[in-house]
């Protein structure tokens, strides 16, 4: 019992008086308020749930609501509901202790000693990082939605446990200050929600909804309040009509039927309202029923019936017990026209699809003992959580994770088919990349084409009710950028940026191996010290100087430019020296010799297959052939720019000691891009013949673009081309200057 509570229970009480506020407050926060609804578990479970609480009410002591209640009543709402979905005694536990660690100073060692290592770390899932310290909120914020997803991803019992917390704070949000209850109600609308939706706890769902609603916009909650009791009062007859009609036609057809009620929230009113432009009198479906039949044949019977005796609106069929929603939940939807015009929606499901459509993962808690099947609803929502996990492993930054995972919170979903015939579900506007990654993140990482109903497609195309969805894969095929542009899913969006992250770090790992050896070329070392036992201290202590973890990490900063690899090598030299390792004075006095004023020797070679560690910069666009210097950018790795680029030149009179020697390989592996700019007559025909003349000399056209003034004698078109060499671009503008109409042809100079 609390320290309130003992204070009170000596209080003398009349028979016919009302309880003071101080005796209700003192029995909501005792035991008692929690034990009638624990008659699903055994004793030895019960006393382990009554041992929870006594330790919480210890741990609480003295702390108040903002309503003035003792704080303990918090953690006691927050099991009850728990106990509503009949979880287990360990998740009752953690909900009675889910403050503990976080606003009473108790240690998680304490916690498994007393308790166990399960109800330990649920209760650790449950716990913010206020003490760890952010930078922003909104780090913060992410960083602890990051730490309870993943908790929950490995055991759902966490989100349970924190979806029946919000809610109770949700229900007490009059009592606090005014000015938190925007922040509170939006974090529950766009996160718990949502999350509520996805696992299928409908109830919750909107409940919180709509507790969110009446705290954000208290006006327009309460207009439209008063407007749906208003339509109730005028629409009562109706709605009673329509359910004797109901009732009599089953009764007919020998079908036992259990009917209720059932009127949109507030909330999706106001939704409904707000997306399509309506007034409240047009909302027309704010009635409807939930009929629950024996068995599926009565709910597809019932179907039936319930045409012949109302017109359906086309259009407002759905079948979701053919196939679920992606958080499990089945029944038949179908909106008919009922007498006075007045449109009505129908519900139909059996009691086992109810159990689940209102309480999802929880129904496996609920149900397990009565439900032959149960083994199935454990399954609800486990592939999204399953998801989370996948997604952590390619992401580690709190921010990127929860952009991923606000992606896949939308409840909307489209239903498509692998060639056979496995149906897969996926948020509206997912698209055939997505797809893929849905089924393998190989498949997703190797597509190279597909067909949707048998019809070639681009991979940007989205997905429709029913496609039927071939992906062709092969084995040369990468990951592009431009996927993530318009992939829609967080699993295929992290898998891309995890391949190209792993991508460009172990190609910038072997630029800056490359410039480190040059940098010590000028220092008068040939090569890099091997990473053998004989080096191992050597490169522990340079890694204490440059503040990396790895070898590898330290090459890979230097490769992005975020280390200079002429400082490093300079504190390589002093470390080699002290272990008696000298400079070669010939190899020193050789490249101080033939050193450039600002850029040392033992040039980085380029041939083109660098990728993402070498940029080549689109103010020159150089090609071989072209003098060349490359900078090492603040974290974009190598740019290189022609020695003549203006661009470039500013940049080595700012920051010289960025700049490193570049020299073009012998024989490049790819084409490059250059501008051209041809003048031209406007006669009839002459960009085509222009195009044709480029392709004719083996230049691919990437861009072009004409001048957009009004048209006179004669314009610009300027093309960027992929080229082989200077050489091959000089072939191409004489091809070009050649062409009938054109009047010059010349390379597009940079600016200066």
């Amino acid at each position: 019992m609390s320290a309130v509570a003992k204070h009170q229970s000596h209080a003398p009480t009349g028979g016919t008086h009302k309880p003071s506020p101080a005796a209700l407050n003192a029995a909501a926060a005792s035991f008692a308020a929690l034990t009638a609804r624990l008659d699903y578990l055994s004793p030895e479970d019960t006393e382990l749930v009554r041992r929870a609480y006594r330790f919480a009410d210890e741990a609480h002591l003295g702390q108040l609501r903002n309503s003035g209640e003792p704080y303990i009543t918090h953690p006691i709402a927050v099991a009850a509901q728990c106990a509503e979905w009949k979880l287990d005694a360990q998740a009752l536990m953690a909900a009675l202790l889910h403050d503990a660690i976080e606003d009473c100073g108790v240690t998680k060692p304490e916690l498994i000693e007393r308790f166990g290592a399960p109800v330990a770390e649920l209760v650790d899932g449950l716990t913010k990082l206020d003490k760890l310290q952010f930078n922003t909120r909104e780090e913060n914020q992410a960083e602890s939605f990051r730490k309870m997803l993943l908790a929950m991803a490995r055991d759902v019992r966490v989100i349970l446990v924190k979806l029946a917390d919000r809610t109770h704070n949700m229900r007490t949000l009059d009592d606090a200050p005014r000015e938190k209850w925007a922040r509170i109600s939006r974090e529950t609308l766009e996160i718990y929600a949502p999350i509520a939706h996805r696992l299928g706890l409908n109830q919750t769902y909107r409940e919180l909804q709509e507790l969110s609603f009446r705290h954000l916009k208290p006006w327009r909650y309460a207009t439209l309040s008063k407007a749906v009791a208003k339509a109730r009062g005028r629409r009562r007859d109706l709605i009673q009509k329509v359910q004797r009609e109901v009732e009599t036609a089953f009764a007919n057809a020998n079908m036992t039927l259990r009917i209720a009620g059932r009127e949109k929230t507030l909330y999706s009113i106001y939704r409904k309202m707000e997306e399509k432009h309506l007034s409240f009198a047009q909302v027309t479906d704010i009635y409807g029923f939930r009929l629950i039949v024996p068995n599926v044949i009565a709910c597809y019977t019932g179907l039936g019936i319930l045409h012949q005796m109302y017109k359906p609106l086309p259009g407002k069929f759905k079948d979701h017990i053919a196939i679920a929603k992606l958080n499990g939940y089945q029944s038949l939807h179908t909106t008919l026209v009922g007498p006075a015009g007045v449109n009505v929606e129908f519900q139909l499901r059996t009691e086992a699809m109810h159990v689940v459509a209102e309480s999802g993962v929880a129904a496996h808690w609920l149900y397990k003992a009565a439900e032959p099947n149960a083994a199935s609803n454990d399954r609800l929502g486990t592939k999204w959580l399953q998801s989370l996990l996948d997604i952590q492993d390619e992401t580690r930054d709190a921010a990127e994770f929860w952009d991923h995972v606000k992606v896949d919170l939308f409840p909307d979903a489209v239903y498509v088919f692998t060639p056979k015939s496995q149906i897969l579900a996926l948020p509206r506007g997912a698209t055939v990349v997505d797809f893929a990654y849905a089924i393998h993140s190989n498949i997703g990482d190797h597509t190279s084409a597909a067909r949707i109903n048998g019809d070639q497609v681009p991979l940007r195309t989205e997905l429709k009710n029913g496609d039927v969805v071939e992906v062709i894969t092969a084995p040369v095929s990468t990951p592009n950028p431009a996927w993530l542009g318009f992939v829609r899913t967080g699993r295929a969006r992290s898998k891309i940026r995890h391949y190209l992250k792993t991508l460009a770090h172990a190609e910038s790992e072997g630029l800056g191996e490359k410039l480190l050896a040059q940098a010590l070329r000028a220092e008068g070392l040939s090569k890099l010290p091997a990473e053998d036992a004989e080096h191992q201290a050597l490169w522990e202590k340079l890694l204490r100087f440059t503040g990396n973890r790895t070898r590898a990490e330290l090459l890979t900063d230097i490769g992005l430019g975020k280390r200079i690899a002429s400082i490093v090598a300079k504190r390589l030299v002093a470390m080699l020296s002290e272990l008696g390792e000298r400079p070669d004075a010939l190899l020193l006095s050789r490249e101080r010799f033939i050193s450039h004023e600002t850029i040392s020797q033992g040039a980085v070679t380029l041939d083109g297959s660098e990728n993402s560690s070498v940029r080549f910069a689109l103010c020159c666009r150089p090609i071989p052939g072209d003098e060349i210097v490359g900078y090492l950018g603040h974290g974009e790795g190598l740019v290189v720019h022609t020695e003549s680029c203006g661009v470039g030149q500013r940049l080595r009179h700012k920051d010289s000691e960025r700049f490193f020697a570049v020299e073009w390989a012998d024989e490049p592996t790819r084409t490059f891009e250059t501008g051209v700019v041809i003048t031209v007559r406007n006669d009839k025909g002459v960009l085509a013949r222009v195009a044709a003349t480029l392709a004719d000399a083996e230049a691919d056209i990437t861009h072009v673009e004409m001048a957009d003034e009004t048209p006179q004698d004669s314009t610009d078109l300027r093309f960027v081309i992929a080229v082989r060499d200077r050489t091959h671009l000089d072939s191409v503008l004489r091809a070009a200057r050649r062409t009938a109409s054109v009047l010059t042809a010349a390379r597009t100079v940079p600016a200066p």
